[in-house]
């Protein structure tokens, strides 16, 4: 008997089933874009996107924009910045000015050129062009015959040109044992805006120093300002001259020996009361001064006998009483300094006082004064430096401006200083150049002319300065890092014993 057998089960046709799976992945393809896959992936695409235009839109207008407001100066001297004295110079600039910089293509130096970029977008008179001397081997014969380092400035305005070395610019130092050079300081600023008023200035002003009693010499570093400020220096004997010349735009009176004779007295007070102008500097003299004191008088100021003791400490530095730090004055020869914050150091001055009677056509504004626990040591031969009945009591002023107005929009201008070691260049180091600075805002002030305009700005060093502090801050962090802070550590301590003895 034969058994029947089951029927078997029909399989799928394979083609079939191929074209269901193929339908299959068709529909899941079309349903990840219809899904919120596409909507999450378009968003994020789309985001960035926004992102990168605004990256690339927000650096062409950082491009765009000055250095000034794109590049911050984080160098510690500001090296690629312009100060404030040369920002209010080129405001005032009228004339086109030209600025070569010769260095071979890719071998400027980066701050020099840092630097020529403020320049030229301070003013719209100044114009940057740079000048490889490979490409252009004949450009500096037409300004000099001199071999042009690279990346010297050929600074022009007209006819008139001056060329700024490499040199110049960065100041160095020679140590001879090993002979080698150190770089000390970048005087950038001061020589490019030293060379733009020099061409740009009709007339240079001439400063006359009075000879012939035995004066004390310029100190090389002031002499080197002066200079830089595009002022002629010439010496004037008044014995054989006899008159101050008419092109002095400033006669200095350096700390004379001995007196002036009658004659030269005179001489100074008619320059004077003719609109000229003066700036003095006298020393503690145990020689007669009639006839010099004798033009102070003429103006209201006479000096008191003996040296300024200060017997405030936080206006003496080093220990001693008679290195003054005497308070500066907004008087208007000086007011730009004065709003910096600069300090100043006058060793072994004399005091100035004012006089009661003066013409009222006489205006006389201090600059330097003292404290009002100063006193004048008439007797320098005595052992102590404390006040004695003799001396004489402050305060005083150390420094004064003084002018007269007169006929014809003419005005006498007269600036004192009882001591002339404010122009000692170890001095001036010891307040960061302080001195320095008030000495030649002051002479630019009385210097300045419709026809020219001095400015002088000191070189930035690249060295530590150590800054003198007053005998006052010596005492107070001698007492708080010596007293104040190991106390402070001291009552820490003691409350944490105690806490976790109780505990």
């Amino acid at each position: 008997m034969k058994l029947k057998e089951k029927p078997k089960k029909k399989q799928p046709e394979k083609k079939n089933k191929g074209i269901s799976e193929k339908k299959s992945f068709k529909e899941k393809i079309k349903s990840s874009f219809n899904g919120k896959y596409i909507k999450n992936g378009s968003y994020s695409m789309l985001i960035s996107v926004i992102f990168i235009v605004i990256f690339i839109v927000l650096n062409m207008i950082v491009n765009a924009l000055p250095t000034k407001y794109s590049e911050i100066d984080v160098s510690d001297q500001k090296l690629f910045s312009i100060g404030k004295q040369t920002e209010d110079f080129l405001k005032k600039l009228d004339k086109d000015v030209t600025i070569y910089q010769i260095a071979q293509s890719g071998a400027e130096d980066e701050t020099v050129s840092k630097l020529l970029k403020k320049y030229e977008e301070a003013s719209d008179h100044i114009k940057v062009e740079k000048k490889d001397p490979v490409v252009n081997p004949k450009f500096t014969s037409e300004y000099t015959d001199a071999e042009v380092s690279s990346n010297s400035l050929i600074v022009e305005c007209g006819e008139r040109s001056k060329v700024v070395d490499y040199g110049e610019i960065y100041e160095s130092s020679v140590d001879y044992n090993t002979y080698s050079y150190t770089t000390t300081g970048f005087d950038g600023e001061g020589q490019i805006t030293s060379a733009i008023s020099y061409v740009t200035s009709e007339n240079l002003p001439v400063l006359y120093t009075l000879d012939g009693h035995g004066e004390k010499d310029l100190d090389a570093s002031i002499r080197e300002d002066i200079e830089k400020a595009n002022i002629e220096i010439r010496s004037l004997n008044l014995l054989t001259e006899e008159s101050v010349p008419e092109d002095t735009a400033c006669l200095m009176i350096n700390s004379p020996a001995t007196d002036i004779s009658e004659d030269e007295k005179n001489a100074i007070l008619e320059y004077l009361e003719n609109g000229g102008k003066a700036m003095i500097f006298s020393d503690y003299t145990e020689e007669s001064m009639e006839n010099f004191d004798a033009v102070l008088e003429n103006y209201g100021v006479e000096r008191a006998d003996g040296i300024v003791i200060e017997g405030d400490a936080q206006h003496y530095a080093m220990q001693m009483p008679y290195y003054i730090v005497p308070e500066v004055k907004s008087a208007e020869p000086v007011s730009g300094f004065a709003s910096e914050g600069y300090f100043v150091l006058a060793p072994y001055a004399q005091g100035i006082r004012k006089l009661d009677s003066v013409r009222d056509t006489v205006t006389i504004d201090s600059i330097l004064t003292t404290s009002d626990s100063a006193y004048s040591k008439v007797d320098l031969n005595s052992e102590t430096l404390e006040k004695t009945e003799e001396d004489i009591a402050g305060p005083f002023d150390l420094g004064v401006s003084i002018t007269e107005t007169l006929k014809d929009d003419k005005q006498t201008q007269i600036i004192y200083y009882s001591t002339a070691n404010l122009m000692d260049s170890q001095i001036n180091a010891a307040v960061a150049g302080g001195n320095e600075q008030l000495i030649m805002e002051s002479l630019n002030w009385m210097c300045s002319s419709d026809e020219a305009e001095t400015v002088s700005i000191p070189s930035k060093s690249l060295q530590v300065t150590a800054l003198t502090p007053t005998a006052y801050d010596v005492s107070f962090w001698k007492i708080c890092t010596m007293g104040l802070i190991p106390g402070v550590f001291l009552v820490i301590g003691f409350c944490v014993w105690l806490k976790r003895r109780k505990a």
